[in-house]
Parts: C-alpha cells; structure tokens; sequence
C-alpha cells in the first residue's frame, strides 16, 4: 500500500476577493450582453453606416491606448483602487451613451469613454486584485478571474440571444441592453472601493513586513547589478522604457502579445470559421465545442490548481502553449480523419481540442500575473500592468486577421498546422523566458 501523496494546503482567498469576483461577473454578463452587436447596432439598426462604427471601435482603441499608458503611473502613485473605479465609471458612462444614441459625435463619445474605462481597468485590475488575497493566493486568484470574465460573458451572450431572438425592434431592444451594460459596471465601482488594504494596526504590521522584505530583495538585486557592471543609477523609479530593458519582463510582454495573437483569437475568432468552412461541421457542433471550451475551464480548475501551484510559475507559463500545441494537433487528427471517419472519433478529437485548449488558458491565467507582479515590484506594478494590456490589445487586433487570411488561403489540415506552430513560437519565448531567469 502506497502512502497517498501530499498536496498542497488550499489558500483561503477571502470574502473581498469573493465580492470583488461577484462584481466582476455581474460586470462581464453586461459585456457579454452588446459586445458582439455594436458594430452592427451602429452601422444598421441606427442607421449610420459602417463609418460611424469603424469611428467607434478606432476610438476605442485610442482612447484605451491614451488612458493604459497614464494609468499605469496613476495607479503607482495613488493606488490601483481609485483607478480602477474609475475606469469601471468611464465604461459605465460609455455604455450608457449608446443607448440614447441618434448621431455619430453621441457614437464617437461613447467609444472615447468606452476605451478610457477599459485602458484604466486593466492598469489597475492587476493590483486591485493582488491587494484583495494573501500572496500565496495569487495564482488561484488570476486562474479564477479568468474563468469569471469569460463565464460571465458567455452567460450575457446567451441572455442576449434570447432577448433579440423575435424582438419586433431589435435596435429598441439593444438599447436597454446597453442601458443594462452601464448599470452592471456600478457595482463594480463600489467593490473596488470597498475591498481596498484595510487599516488598522495589523495592516500596518503587514505593509511593514511587505515593505521590509521588499528593500531587502531590491538591496540583493541592486548588489547583483553592480557586481555584473550593470547597475543603473537611481531615479524616482521604474518607467515603461526600465521595465523592458529588463529582459525578463520584456520577454513576458512579447509572450502576452503572442498569447492573444496565436492563442484567445484564434479560438473565438478563426477557429469556428475553420470548423464550418473547412471542415463543414455543423453550427450546432461548432457550438458545442465551443460551450465545451468554457465548461472545460470551470471543470478543471480545482482539479488543476493543487498541481499547477506546486509548480515554478515559468515552467507553468511554458506549458500553456505546449497544450495549445497539442490541442492544435487534435483538430488536425479531425480534419485528416475527414468525412469517412466515424463520428465518435472526429467529433471525439474536436472535444480534446477543446478541454486541452482549456488547460493551457489555466496554466496561462495562473502564472502571467504573478510573475508580472513579481517582477514589477510593488512600485511599478501599475505600468506593467499597461504594458500588459497594451501588449494584450496589440494580440487581439492582429490576431484575428491573421487566423482568417489563413483560413481563406489554406486546406483545413494547412490551417491547424499554421495554428500548432503559432503556439509552439509562443513557447519558444516562454522557454527563453524560463531559460533567463533559470541562469539569475
């Protein structure tokens, strides 16, 4: 009889971190509801053209780019709380504009708010989160936001999908929709607040013993620096062009980037138009697989997180694409099988597809943040986290391009293959990542 093997002692994350999640959720569900209708809700159901919706998203997206590269100092110097509240009030106040809206200046204001709430979100969501558990929690933490925004999505799609499903107004419809979006984004207001560092005299104790810790660690990397004949000279402290010299953390960002672009994309974006056009599977299959992707992530995310904590976080990292990879091989295995195999056995290696891709999202979500937290200190923690979601943003507007010129000019099996050598150039830069910081 074997002795039963020991595992890891579960971190409790606490009822802010529950609060915070609760708010979250209800937030995503509200995404969930118009993300995937704005363009057409601009364009046909108000009536002002497809310019007036590409003006949307293009100022969306400056408006993001503008707001995450100031609020990741913000977030340095005064707290990632007061940030993120505001940028939850901004995405409020954005979606709430489209409701009412009847003229391009009402469409073009609401994409400038839209984008300043999610650029000064994701500055500060990173510490918001941090200072809402115990550091032994982190890893669990960020694998459960992920599940969180995505579950919530999935469920405001569905919610929206019934609600417009016969609607004799559809654009009448959407606008309580977006009404109802700009209401789910005010408790999150409120939460962030209220799960800021309590105060008091243990708090103290803590930040106290945070802090120590913190000038022992940069006085031994100051050291290090020195002794290599790389030191820097001291300033006010890390900028956006410090943190990438570091070649650690730039090698993280690029992965950010590689994640979205060869990764999340291609699995909302390419990947249901590979299945239907290639290898003319039917929309109700596409669906499944893509309800088992999301099942997937909530199923094994307890399994996983015992084995995934006792793990460096680098080896972590790596690992998700090497999943994605193989996940990737598991759709090529359905399209070479084809049409003559029996169905059990291609739709059986599209499911694989779809819980191996989930996995390698897991080991993703469990190990970026907290090695971005790690090696941004506490002090830059907020500019990191723009770079991040920089980088992130970066992914998902060339991503999807990508994978659909690829579909458009390759064979189904030519498809997967360029999508398993995108995530295995994705863990080439992992490795190199864990490589590096290895031989520190």
């Amino acid at each position: 009889m074997t002795a039963p093997r020991a595992t890891a002692p579960r971190t409790p994350l606490g009822r802010r971190f529950g609060l915070l999640m609760g708010a979250l959720l209800l937030s995503s569900l509200g995404n969930g509801l118009c993300f995937p209708f704005t363009s057409i809700y601009v364009s046909q159901l108000l009536g002002l053209g497809g310019r007036a919706a590409g003006g949307y998203f293009i100022a969306m997206a400056a408006a993001s780019f503008a707001a995450a590269l100031a609020g990741g100092p913000l977030a340095d110097r005064g707290g990632p709380h007061r940030v993120g509240a505001l940028g939850a009030a901004a995405l409020a106040a954005g979606y709430a504009l489209l409701a009412p809206a009847d003229s391009v200046p009402l469409v073009l204001a609401s994409g400038v708010c839209v984008g300043v709430g999610f650029g000064l979100f994701y500055a500060s969501i990173v510490g918001v989160v941090d200072t809402a558990v115990p550091e032994s929690g982190r890893r669990a933490a960020f694998a459960i936001r992920h599940i969180v925004n995505n579950a919530g999505i999935g469920l405001g799609s569905v919610a929206a999908g019934l609600a417009l499903h016969g609607a004799d107004t559809p654009a009448g419809t959407l606008r309580w929709l977006y009404l109802a979006n700009g209401l789910a984004a005010l408790p999150l207001i409120a939460v962030i607040l209220g799960v800021r560092p309590r105060t008091g005299a243990e708090a103290k104790e803590a930040k106290e013993a945070k802090e120590a810790k913190e000038a022992k660690e940069a006085k031994e990397a100051k050291e290090a620096k020195e002794r290599s004949g790389d030191a820097q000279p001291s300033g006010p402290g890390p900028t956006y062009r410090s943190l990438l010299r570091a070649r650690p953390m730039a090698l993280l960002i690029l992965a950010q980037a590689l994640f979205a672009i060869v990764g999340f994309t291609q699995i909302e974006a390419t990947v249901p138009l590979l299945l239907h056009d290639r290898m003319a599977v039917t929309l109700g299959w596409v669906s499944v697989v893509v309800a088992a992707n999301s099942f997937a992530l909530i199923a094994l995310q307890p399994l996983l997180r015992g084995r995934l904590e006792r793990l460096p976080e680098t080896v972590v990292l790596a690992g998700g694409p090497v999943l994605w990879t193989v996940a990737f091989g598991c759709g090529l295995g359905a399209a070479l099988a084809g049409g003559a195999a029996p169905a059990a056995v291609r739709y059986g290696l599209l499911l694989a597809f779809a819980v191996l891709f989930a996995a390698g999202e897991l080991m993703y979500s469990s190990a970026f943040y907290p090695l971005l937290l790690r090696w941004s200190g506490e002090e830059a923690v907020g500019r990191a986290s723009a770079l991040a979601s920089l980088a992130w943003n970066l992914g998902t507007a060339s991503g999807p391009p990508l994978g659909l010129f690829i579909v458009a000019h390759a064979s189904a099996t030519g498809s997967w293959l360029a999508l398993a050598l995108g995530a295995a150039a994705a863990f080439t830069v992992t490795a190199a990542l864990y490589g590096r910081t290895a031989s520190t």
